[in-house]
């Protein structure tokens, strides 16, 4: 369904319904909104994954502004600012209080956009391979010794210079150094593509490589989960574990997955989802050093 949220319609793709009615009555379970990575993808490549949580959870999916197919057609609106703002204008929308918001890779810099600007909103924060600022060196560094100097080279000239003709060579070159385990089958990628929303996005000299919300994260209210890969090219997790110091440490746990790259929840689903059904449930443990 499409949904009016701040002037454009917002695709929205419900797994399941809110309200669980058994035996022992009816009971209603909390709202889990996912916010997909890219910029320039949608919700699809990770809805069948993510629906699993349907057990604790009403999971809501949805295609940023601009992104997949929801409206948006104004560069200018392609910003953290406004896909923030979007979050909590859905979340109006769609009568949802205290949501729990997850935030994959660019997912994660928009949930902290929308948690930073309405910190008293969210229920529960969950940021997934996603960080508070992009150090591109140590981008740059991580991508050569994971794969090697064609790599480093290839993220660098994108990174540096988006072009669409970077982006493709990036896509077939470094993107599979997301995962870490090589051996998972590689499936056909359903999304849409929306290459100018990225290369609006990307970049040292755009957005991505200037947005920086670790002053603004302590600021942050509600618990939070923070899960980061330690052989992640792309949000190296150095950068992950300053994220994660960023938020009150009362409020926060964090969770270093050895074995995982960019995508933690396809190299070790049988780590990431108990961590997540664990923290909807019972939210960050009393006992949490961080």
């Amino acid at each position: 369904m499409h949904v009016l949220v701040n002037g454009v319609r917002l695709f929205v793709d419900v797994a399941n319904p809110a309200l669980v009615v058994d035996d022992r009555g009816t009971r209603e379970k909390p709202a889990l909104v996912m916010l997909h990575g890219g910029p320039g993808f949608d919700h699809v490549p990770f809805k069948n994954a993510f629906s699993a949580l349907s057990d604790v959870a009403q999971v809501v999916f949805y295609d940023h502004r601009g992104n997949g197919r929801s409206e948006g057609s104004d560069p200018a609106t392609w910003n953290l600012t406004q896909w923030g703002d979007d979050v909590k204008g859905l979340c109006d929308a769609l009568g949802l209080a205290k949501p729990i918001v997850c935030g994959l890779s660019f997912g994660g810099f928009v949930a902290q956009s929308y948690a930073t600007r309405y910190p008293d909103h969210p229920g529960k924060l969950i940021l997934l391979s996603t960080a508070a600022a992009i150090d591109f060196e140590r981008v740059f560094e991580t991508f050569g010794r994971i794969g090697g100097d064609d790599a480093r080279a290839t993220a660098e000239s994108y990174w540096t210079n988006p072009t669409a003709e970077g982006r493709a060579r990036y896509i077939e070159r470094c993107v599979p150094l997301y995962r870490h385990r090589r051996d998972r089958p590689k499936g056909p990628v359903h999304a849409i593509m929306k290459t100018e929303v990225a290369l609006h996005f990307n970049g040292p000299n755009n957005e991505h490589g200037r947005f920086d919300f670790h002053a603004d994260l302590r600021n942050i209210t509600c618990p939070t989960l923070v899960v980061g890969g330690a052989h992640d090219p792309i949000v190296p997790i150095s950068l992950i574990e300053a994220t994660a110091r960023s938020i009150p440490p009362h409020l926060v746990q964090f969770e270093r997955l050895e074995a995982c790259g960019h995508e933690i929840h396809g190299d070790a689903p049988e780590k990431v989802f108990p961590l997540l059904r664990n923290f909807i449930t019972h939210g960050v443990p009393t006992s949490n050093p961080a």
